[in-house]
């Protein structure tokens, strides 16, 4: 799937992302690589001025959703059974970029990693990984 297929796939299954508006958007997908950005709101600021874990938690998760489905094919039943993220730095309040990179992709499981940085900046704020369970085609 193009980055504007899967976009159109999670408007269409769960526009629910999208709740506090479009903040979330696959911007490119390449082989075993898809790249998500995050718009956070005043919303997804935690004291501090920085960006919360639950919304770096989110982008992680949807980016590995999407690395996936790019792969396989729109499986709105693929769903996450582990994701591991550890948070490296404070973020400022802007713009964040997940890349996410496929690690393992078999029939019945696929393993992802993904980096969270700053919008052009190369340090990461924070990186996860995350295995997926597809079910049978």
């Amino acid at each position: 799937m193009t980055a504007a297929e899967l976009n159109a796939f999670l408007d269409r299954e769960f526009p629910q992302i999208h709740a506090d508006g479009r903040i979330y958007e696959i911007e490119a997908v390449s082989p075993g690589e898809a790249v998500i950005s995050v718009k956070p709101s005043e919303r997804h600021l935690r004291p501090g001025g920085t960006i919360s874990g639950p919304t770096m938690m989110a982008l992680a998760d949807l980016a590995a959703y999407a690395v996936i489905l790019a792969h396989i094919g729109p499986v709105a039943l693929a769903v996450t059974t582990n994701l591991n993220m550890n948070f490296l730095r404070k973020p400022g309040p802007g713009d964040l970029v997940g890349t996410c990179r496929l690690l393992k992709l078999g029939k019945r499981l696929a393993v992802t990693e993904c980096g969270i940085a700053g919008r052009g900046e190369d340090d990461l704020v924070a990186h996860a990984t995350a295995t997926y369970s597809i079910p049978p085609r």
